[in-house]
């Protein structure tokens, strides 16, 4: 059987350029992934670790930072399809503990939330706009889950003009199985995935080369 990433290789073997004015972009990284009683838990807990550390060094570098969560409506009417098809989506109604963020991954004053219904976070949002306004060329990437709304994040991010990185040990799923494969179809044809010491290399150039 032919190796699967040399098949691969021979279709999609192009890369995107670190852009000179990035963004942090962490994606839904709430208790609803963390708290074991929640059907959404996910076992994430060192992407938490890996996201700290990275929110910690934009902070220090003055990278601008957008943090997204999920909120709902008390009987999901602005969820519309998406809360039909996955009944857990309730733990992210309005005043739900689920959706709060972790006590250690806390925005700051000077970053931004976005709150959203669908699994992108461009979608329905003005996300877009909010980075454009701040000549945003790159979106690096973290939270949950890979399969689910980074991948989501990254394709519209992508299709927006903006350079998505993807960082492996930031993100996480409920199952290795399609963490790895949406890492996999990501960097082969929608984002670039770099572990957390490239974007901590990545960002650091950048910053230095704005100065």
């Amino acid at each position: 059987m032919e190796d699967v990433a040399a098949n691969y290789a021979a279709a999609f073997d192009g890369h995107l350029p670190f852009g000179n004015r990035p963004a942090l972009l962490i994606v839904d990284f709430v208790m609803a992934y963390l708290d074991p009683s929640s059907p959404l838990y996910a076992g994430v807990e060192s992407a938490l670790v890996s996201n700290e550390r990275l929110l910690k060094l934009a902070h220090e570098l003055k990278v601008p930072v957008w943090f997204t969560n999920v909120v709902y409506d008390a009987c999901g009417s602005n969820g519309g399809l998406f809360y039909k098809k996955i009944p857990a989506l309730k733990v992210f109604n309005e005043g739900s503990p689920m959706g709060e963020f972790p006590p250690s991954l806390q925005p700051a004053a000077t970053d931004m939330v976005i709150s959203k219904q669908y699994a992108s976070a461009f979608f329905g949002t003005g996300l877009a706009d909010m980075l454009k306004e701040r000549s945003i060329d790159t979106v690096v990437i973290t939270g949950l889950s890979t399969s689910g709304c980074v991948r989501a994040t990254a394709l519209d991010a992508l299709q927006h003009g903006f350079a998505p990185f993807v960082v492996r040990e930031a993100t996480g799923d409920r199952h290795d199985a399609p963490h790895e494969a949406s890492l996999f179809d990501l960097q082969a044809k929608y984002a670039e995935v770099v572990s957390e010491e490239m974007a901590v290399e990545l960002f650091k150039s950048a910053m230095r080369n704005r100065t």
